[in-house]
C-alpha cells in the first residue's frame, strides 16, 4: 500500500524548537505522541499537541474534549477554540460544561453617530465567587498583535499616544466590568466610593489602593490577580478595530457615560449625568468588555510615559524610570468623551485617588483557573 505523505506517522519526531516543545526534545508521532505530550506538565508543550490531535479523526477528538477539564485555562481555551465550531449537540454541552460562554450585541456608529451595524458575538469567561453572593467576571482576551497609539490623523489625538507602533499580547483574562463596590467592600472591607450603590465601580481608589486589592484577591483565590498593563488595556478596549472608540468613529451618550455637554466628532450634546452609572449599562465591544469608554478612568500598572519611545512591544508593563505618576486610561462620567478614546492616555501621582477614577482586574493564563 502506498503511503499517504499527509497522513501523520505514528513515529515522526518533532524537534521542540520548531513546535515550542523543549529545545532539542524528540517525541513520538501519532496519536500516542499527542497522548505523551498532553501528558506533559508543560502548558505550551499541551497546546501544540492539541493543534496535532485535530488530524487524527475520533482518537484525536476524545483527546480534545478532554483537554477540556485540563486545570489550566489556555488549555482549556486552546481546545475550546478547536470545537467552538462544531455543531454536534455533544459538544457543544461539554464546552458549556467546562467553559462558560456568555453571547452579546456588538454595535458601530457613524461619524455622527447614529447606527450602522448590529451583529451577535460571544466569548468565554470563569466565575470568581468572592462570598457573600459577590461574583468577580472573568473574559478571556485572545492575544494577537496590533498597533498601539493613534494615527496623525485622529481627531482630538495628543502628541504622548506617538508613535505608533506594534505590539504582540499574550493570552490573558480581564475583568467584565470595572470593580463594584460591592465587589471592592467585600474583599477590602470599607466603602471609599463618592456615589454609592453596590453595582457602581468603586472609585476614590489610588493607584496603590488598586494594587493593594489586586494583592488581597490573589491571596483570597490562589491566582494572581493584577492590574492590566497600558498594552492590555488598549488591545482589550479596542478589540480589534483602529477607529477612535471600539463603537466607531465617535460615540453617543446613549453608549456611554461622559461629560454630555463635550461630545466627540458630530454627536450630539447631551445634559451630564454627573455621576457613575452601573457597570453594565451600555453595549460592550467584541471582546465582551464593558465600561471601557467612560464611567471612570481606570489605573494601569505602568508609569507614565511623554510617549512611546522605547515602549515595550511584548504587551508587558513599562516599569522604567522614576516617575511617580501611574498611567489611566478610559474617560470618566465627568471627562468630556475625547478622553475616552482608545488611544488617549494620561497620568497622575500613584498615591492620589478621585471620584473620576476606578479600574479593573486581569489575571494570566498560565496558572490553574478552575
Amino acid at each position: 500500500m502506498t503511503e499517504n505523505q499527509n497522513q501523520p506517522r505514528e513515529y515522526d519526531a518533532v524537534k521542540g524548537g520548531e513546535s515550542q516543545v523543549p529545545l532539542s526534545a524528540a517525541v513520538l508521532g501519532g496519536i500516542s505522541g499527542v497522548k505523551s505530550r498532553l501528558a506533559s506538565p508543560i502548558v505550551e508543550v499541551k497546546i501544540v499537541a492539541l493543534s496535532e490531535a485535530i488530524k487524527y479523526g475520533d482518537a484525536g477528538l476524545d483527546l480534545i474534549i478532554g483537554a477540556l477539564q485540563d486545570e489550566s485555562m489556555a488549555v482549556k481555551l486552546a481546545a475550546s477554540s478547536l470545537l467552538k465550531d462544531r455543531d454536534e449537540p455533544n459538544l457543544k454541552e461539554e464546552l458549556q460544561k467546562y467553559l462558560l460562554t456568555f453571547e452579546f450585541g456588538v454595535i458601530t456608529v457613524d461619524v455622527e453617530g447614529r447606527e450602522n451595524s448590529r451583529r451577535r458575538h460571544y466569548a468565554r469567561f470563569f466565575h470568581e465567587d468572592l462570598g457573600n453572593g459577590v461574583v468577580l467576571e472573568m473574559v478571556s482576551i485572545p492575544g494577537g498583535t496590533f498597533m498601539m497609539g493613534s494615527p496623525a490623523t485622529e481627531k482630538g489625538r495628543n502628541d504622548n499616544e506617538s508613535p505608533q507602533h506594534q505590539v504582540t499580547v499574550s493570552t490573558f483574562c480581564a475583568g467584565k466590568y470595572p470593580i463594584t463596590q460591592a465587589q471592592w467592600q467585600t474583599v477590602m472591607g470599607n466603602k471609599p466610593s463618592w456615589f454609592k450603590g453596590a453595582k457602581l465601580p468603586v472609585e476614590t481608589v489610588s493607584w496603590q489602593d488598586a494594587v493593594e486589592f489586586c494583592a488581597k484577591l490573589s491571596q483570597t483565590t490562589g491566582k494572581k490577580y493584577r492590574l492590566l498593563s497600558e498594552a492590555e488595556w488598549e488591545y482589550a478596549c479596542r478589540a480589534g478595530t483602529t477607529t477612535p472608540f471600539y463603537l466607531g468613529e465617535t460615540i453617543t451618550f446613549n453608549l456611554g457615560n461622559y461629560n454630555g455637554n463635550e461630545p466627540f466628532h458630530s454627536a450630539q450634546s447631551r445634559v451630564n449625568r454627573d455621576r457613575t452609572t452601573n457597570v453594565g449599562s451600555f453595549h460592550p465591544n467584541a471582546f465582551g468588555l464593558y465600561d471601557m469608554h467612560g464611567n471612570v478612568c481606570e489605573w494601569c500598572s505602568d508609569r507614565r510615559h511623554n510617549n512611546y519611545s522605547d515602549a515595550p512591544s511584548d504587551g508587558s508593563s513599562w516599569e522604567t524610570g522614576t516617575d511617580d505618576y501611574r498611567v489611566l486610561r478610559g474617560g470618566s462620567w465627568g471627562y468630556s468623551a475625547g478622553y475616552g478614546r482608545s488611544s488617549n492616555r494620561y497620568g497622575f501621582l500613584g498615591g492620589l485617588g478621585s471620584k473620576y477614577w476606578g479600574f479593573r482586574v486581569a489575571c494570566s493564563l498560565d496558572l490553574p483557573i478552575f
